[in-house]
């Protein structure tokens, strides 16, 4: 009796590696509502799920930074380099300083981490209005200004 002969297996698909960046992501701040946004690479722009506002990609090499906004503590998303930036929420001018500028301290009050520039002798509390003098011992620290 013949033995029926099986088909020819047919030839595994090449291997084909990914692409670079294929898939990639990257993240802005919304311009409309200021909730962060995940976009696909290479987007020209991003329509915001919540609020439906467009706002539009930096330019690719662009480098950007983050800061809280002092006024009513949104994040905030702008072009590194830039000596300030106004909050679009409260309209709060910011200043925008690299990393190599600025020091921390806890609030001698609330103990929230608080940001000042170098050289500064005290720094105020954006929540709670304490002043607390920098580099001097949790003591010495000043009374609340109103």
């Amino acid at each position: 009796m013949p033995v029926p002969l099986a088909p020819y297996p047919t030839p595994p698909v090449p291997f084909t590696p990914p692409t670079p960046n294929a898939g990639a992501q990257s993240q802005l701040v919304c311009s409309g509502c200021r909730n962060l946004l995940m976009y696909p690479a290479g987007a020209p722009s991003v329509c915001c799920a919540v609020c439906s506002t467009v706002t539009t990609v930096p330019a690719p090499g662009t480098e950007m930074a983050q800061l809280v906004c002092g006024g009513c503590h949104t994040l905030l998303m702008y072009i590194r380099g830039a000596t300030s930036v106004q909050c679009s929420c409260c309209h709060t001018v910011n200043l925008a300083m690299e990393g190599n500028q600025v020091a921390h301290v806890n609030c001698g009050n609330c103990r929230m981490l608080l940001m000042y520039q170098y050289g500064a002798r005290s720094v105020k509390c954006a929540v709670c209005s304490f002043v607390t003098s920098v580099g001097a011992s949790p003591g010495t620290d000043q009374k609340p200004s109103n």
